[in-house]
């Protein structure tokens, strides 16, 4: 069964995810990167480039040639075939119909009342499936709700 986690409050999901990515792939995880569409898609993927002055987060898009030896792939397609399923890291508003084939899930709530409502569809859809998420608040020193 999938361990799902939502992190919410987050003020700058971009930023975020690239920095959950870069951690995941630290640990030696690959990673799925969600996003809600192409426009994000695209900011996602010129976010990756420059998390950090110093590191190199290797990623592809989904249906990439290499995608199957890259440790990071992004997408914007829940239907996407995806070779590897440790992290997903979910950006987007609904939740993933293929959640789980994935280990691990992070769902990344906004600190947007739009983004915080759908978050919370998303928290119980989870529930509705048995599993029980974990909820951390970004920049809540507890971190747990």
């Amino acid at each position: 069964m999938s361990r799902v986690d939502f992190h919410s409050n987050v003020p700058d999901k971009l930023a975020y995810a690239c920095r959950l990515a870069r951690k995941a792939y630290m640990a030696g995880n690959k990673v799925v990167v969600l996003a809600a569409d192409s426009a994000q898609l695209n900011a996602l993927n010129s976010a990756m480039w420059t998390v950090s002055a110093t590191d190199f987060l290797p990623h592809v898009l989904a249906g990439d040639p290499l995608a199957a030896q890259t440790p990071i792939i992004l997408t914007d397609d829940v239907a996407a075939a995806l070779p590897h399923h440790d992290i997903l890291v979910n950006l987007s508003q609904l939740p993933p119909p293929n959640y789980a084939q994935f280990q691990r899930v992070f769902e990344i709530v906004s600190m947007d009342e739009q983004d915080a409502q759908a978050g919370r569809q998303r928290f119980l859809h989870y529930r509705q499936q048995d599993v029980q998420p974990t909820h951390f608040v970004a920049g809540n020193s507890a971190g747990k709700a």
